[in-house]
């Protein structure tokens, strides 16, 4: 019943923009409807003007004095000519009105113009239409200043927004950004470029291959990713042990070919009642290429100390399909990235047993130094395209989508050779785990898109998208299966299917405003569909394996059940879970006068488990003196616990405190409705709701200058969160009567905490033309950010000891990103030469214990022998991250016509983050992870570039 009354609600939204028909062109001239395919490059406004009357057919005039300093901006695609002229002129202040039948005057509204105004700047020039009348000119084109800001289609409804006019703060990254980044990935671009995102680096067990974003201190399901307006699908893995991120499964940015990328635009504001509920942080919309060009990149580089060789081949070309219009640009993308072992600290302990009371001697000169951790060994592929073919009068089907296939491979943790984890016959020099994760990952897009009797704007789509991803071991082994375990284990297969389908209609209204309104309604339907198939046996069973007489550990239980270093998935805990939800939006913009618009966005929607929710978004942008705003907003949003966060459950090797000392152990994610889960406590998930404020000023002074300054803060009210690390007897005691064994912890989802986040962002960029020496770009942006519990449950009902939301996690959220980011940028460019130049300050990070160890003054872990040893006492063994500045260097040449060497380093000096403490470097970690510029140092690369 719910959906009939959306698609009703639907067919009376169309119908009452349908009958409208007659108000919605502006001034009734066919001619401006009319659809062209237009391709217009950047270039002085006057110029692009002429070229859109004769690529239309339609005659404008415009005052010089308007358009003298204004760069415009590229109209490439099938559009009427209403609209590629409205694109045009954003950002411009001039308007068009009719001036007789297919002709256009352009003109300054009275509340812009200057004070006085002289007789030549009161005259106007024609764009003529090919062999008609040469254009009246009085004086020579300037040449122009900038290039105009580009349109954005993040945040809005409208198709004439500029970034400066944007009633939310955005960011725009170009394909000179990235270009210029040198970064590998698309993730570690927006953290390199957007100081309000941090990239996580740090995780455990299944879930390292998979790093994440974190908007403005919130978590990566809390931000919305789109391909071309359109819903990117969610990773099938859940992050585990990645501080902020911990219990995320956000969409993989490395899956996206990094090449079929035009721009990124990222919204930096609360949009669930724009886009949908989990866009609570904000919104990262990538908009994919559409033109006819084409290229082709190499990248060779390595890391300074640890390995790490990395090669990337990139190739794309766009193709005209037909002579309507029509387009397809196709990309692929393809990585070789070696494994990097970074320094490790020496490994404590006796790597030999003693036998018969007899110490073995190698144990005097061993070799302790057998991690290996660092970055893992990628082989992968992306491909992707875009493609769009008219059908029709004012209609055009259009199609997106990617396909990608990556093997990740890493090292886990080292086992010693007399460990009761380690079948001695099997490895008698130990063995590290190493894990292999295999991603088959595929969305496709098709839709409908254009306008409706040449006054509504319709875009119907549906998209279909799947993760697959399968988790394997190799020199590893299940203990209590004894000599004859195998040493490779297949753990089993995770998957996240979401199909989505979406309906949007736009039109504007005359209502006797400054300008006319844009209104906005749509549907979207979501169906998701999360399924867990288990691994081998030899991944999950236990085989209750003794050590035999003669063995240093005779007569003992092999301590290990399941495959060592990450268990796999049991039938227990397999099966597969759905989920719908339907929602209807309604969004409307407008001007109550010149210098002031406004903006209102309304949604509902309604989940199969979860019932229903309604969110709001109130935003206005004030611009009292041209050149300076002011802008606010205010939303509300509702999430509801991902299918990942509801039914996960897998085991990994991660740090616990037991009898004070800190060791590796299992420790299982439980879901909250398991008998485990609820006898720790465990209640069932509830959706997170939000209010967020934001409130900023935009300033800039001259053309080539802008700065901006938002202050916000998020509410995030029962959010959820994975605990920390549930450990200690009672935890033990609860998983023992319950049947899981040989598991020294617990994680569990809750939505025990409420969190305030309050921050601060400055972006300023200032363009300087150098005439014959080329151009400059300086930025320098910030973020300041603190994230704060405002409630925490009580104990749940596990019994003492037992808090969901302690120490560590706490730390996580409130500590476990910089508190402020910095990033300063020179970007130099002439006709054949590039420098990029970026200093990027990260802000203290503290990695916070869960539980008090045993060590001395010194930091080292210690045995306390009584209450009087002052020597060793119990104490929380914190780390820092301290403040480090890394300096990122890249310059280009262009050798020919299309071809381009380009030298660079991310880190150019090598920087590595601060050092554990000695109690917590266990097995042979020895940096801190939580740093979000990672433990392998300084890369340093090569690239080739082509044109064609």
């Amino acid at each position: 019943m719910p959906i009939r009354h959306a698609v009703a609600k639907i067919a009376i939204a169309i119908w009452l923009l349908s009958a409208a028909h007659a108000d919605a062109a502006p001034n009734g001239d066919a001619t401006l409807s009319q659809r062209h395919r237009f391709d217009i490059h950047v270039q002085p406004l006057s110029g692009a003007l002429r070229e859109l009357s004769a690529q239309s057919g339609v005659r404008i005039l415009f005052p010089y004095d308007e358009v003298a300093s204004i760069r415009s901006r590229r109209i490439q695609g099938w559009l009427s000519t209403q609209d590629a002229l409205s694109r045009l002129l954003a950002g411009t202040h001039l308007t068009a009105t009719p001036a007789g039948e297919g002709v256009i005057a352009l003109a300054s509204p009275a509340s812009r113009s200057t004070a006085r105004r002289t007789l030549l700047n009161l005259q106007y020039a024609q764009a003529s239409l090919p062999g008609g009348n040469p254009p009246l000119t009085l004086t020579p084109n300037p040449e122009p200043v900038e290039e105009a800001t580009p349109i954005i289609v993040t945040g809005t409804r409208t198709t004439n927004r500029t970034v400066a006019e944007s009633l939310a703060p955005i960011d725009v990254l170009g394909e000179k950004d990235m270009e210029a980044s040198g970064k590998q990935s698309v993730r570690d671009l927006l953290g390199t470029l957007v100081p309000s995102i941090n990239v996580s680096n740090n995780g455990a067990g299944a879930s390292w291959a998979v790093r994440t974003l974190s908007l403005r201190g919130l978590g990566g399901d809390q931000l919305l990713v789109l391909v071309n307006g359109k819903r990117r699908h969610n990773s099938a893995t859940l992050f585990i042990n990645g501080s902020v991120q911990n219990g995320q499964s956000p969409p993989d940015l490395d899956l996206i070919p990094g090449n079929a990328i035009q721009r990124i635009e990222v919204l930096r504001d609360g949009a669930s009642a724009q886009y949908g509920s989990d866009a609570i942080a904000g919104v990262v919309n990538i908009i994919l290429k559409t033109d006819k060009s084409g290229g082709a990149a190499l990248t060779l580089g390595s890391t300074a100390d640890n390995g790490g060789w990395q090669g990337r081949w990139q190739a794309d070309k766009g193709f005209s399909v037909r002579h309507d219009g029509g387009y397809i640009h196709l990309s692929a993308d393809a990585v070789l990235q070696d494994d990097t072992i970074t320094q490790s600290s020496p490994i404590a302990g006796n790597f030999y047993p003693t036998v018969g009371g007899v110490a073995d001697p190698r144990n005097a000169s061993v070799d302790r130094h057998r991690a290996r951790y660092g970055q893992p060994r990628v082989i992968g592929g992306n491909v992707g395209y875009d493609a769009m073919l008219p059908v029709g009068t004012g209609l055009e089907a259009y199609s997106f989508g990617t396909f990608s296939k990556r093997h990740a491979a890493g090292w886990l943790t080292y086992r010693l050779p007399s460990a009761a984890n380690n079948i001695y016959v099997l490895y008698p020099e130990g063995y590290i785990p190493r894990i292999h994760v295999h991603d088959r990952d595929y969305q496709a897009v098709l839709g409908l898109r254009g306008t409706l009797g040449n006054a509504v704007g319709l875009d119907l789509s549906s998209s279909y998208a799947q993760d697959r991803v399968g988790y394997a071991q190799t020199t590893t082994l299940n203990p209590s299966l004894g000599p004859g375990s195998p040493t490779n284990i297949y753990l089993g297969t995770i998957r996240f299917d979401e199909w989505v389908t979406n309906l949007d209609l736009r039109r504007e209204f005359a209502v006797g405003l400054s300008r006319s309104i844009t209104l906005a309604v749509g549907a979207e339907y979501r169906r998701d569909r999360f399924q867990i198939r288990p691994g081998d046996p030899a991944s999950y069973i236990n085989g209750g394996y003794r050590f035999p007489a003669g063995h240093h550990l005779a007569g003992q239980l092999a301590a290990g059940i399941g495959s060592q270093g990450v268990s796999g998935f049991p039938p227990s805990g397999s099966g597969a879970w759905h989920r719908d939800n339907w929602s209807a939006y309604a969004n409307v913009e407008g001007a109550i006068t010149e210098g002031v618009e406004w903006g209102l966005a309304g949604r509902h929607e309604d989940y199969s488990d979860f019932g229903t929710t309604n969110t709001g978004k109130a935003s206005i942008r004030v611009e009292p003196v041209r050149g300076i705003a002011l802008r606010g907003t205010a939303s509300t949003g509702f999430r509801a616990p991902t299918l990942q966060q509801q039914h996960y459950a897998s085991a990994s090797t991660i740090g616990v405190v037991i009898n004070g000392e800190n060791v590796l152990r299992p420790v299982q994610a439980l879901p909250v409705d398991s008998p485990a889960a609820r006898a720790l406590g465990a209640m069932p998930l509830r959706p997170e709701k939000s209010t967020s404020y934001s409130a900023g000023i935009v300033l800039i002074p001259a053309p080539n200058a802008s700065l901006t300054m938002d202050a916000y803060q998020i509410r995030v009210r029962d959010r959820i969160l994975l605990s920390e690390t549930l450990q200690g007897a009672a935890v033990v005691d609860i998983l023992r009567a319950n049947g899981i064994q040989d598991v020294y912890g617990a994680l569990i989802f809750s939505n025990a905490a409420d969190t305030r986040t309050r921050g601060l962002d400055i972006v300023g960029t200032y363009r300087a033309a150098l005439g014959a020496m080329g151009s400059m770009m300086f930025s320098l942006s910030a973020n300041f950010n603190r994230t704060k519990f405002t409630h925490i449950d009580g104990p749940p009902t596990g019994g003492p000891g037992i808090a969901f939301i302690g120490r560590a996690r706490q730390g996580d959220l409130s500590e476990g990103t910089p508190h402020d980011k910095f990033i300063a940028n020179i970007s130099w460019e002439t006709r054949r030469s590039t420098v990029n130049l970026r200093a990027t300050r990260y802000g203290k990070i503290h990695a916070r214990a869960a539980a008090l160890s045993n060590v001395t003054a010194d930091w080292v872990a210690c045995t306390r022998t009584g209450p009087a040893d002052t020597g060793c006492t119990p104490q929380y063994v914190d780390n820092l991250v301290a403040p480090k500045v890394i300096i990122d260097l890249e310059a280009g040449y262009k050798l020919t016509k299309g071809v381009k060497l380009s030298v660079g380093a991310n880190n150019l000096f090598n920087i590595y983050p601060s050092k554990l403490k000695p109690a917590t470097q266990v097995s042979g970690n020895l940096y801190n992870a939580y740093a979000p510029y990672g433990i392998s140092g300084g890369f340093y690369y090569a690239r080739l570039n082509l044109d064609f």
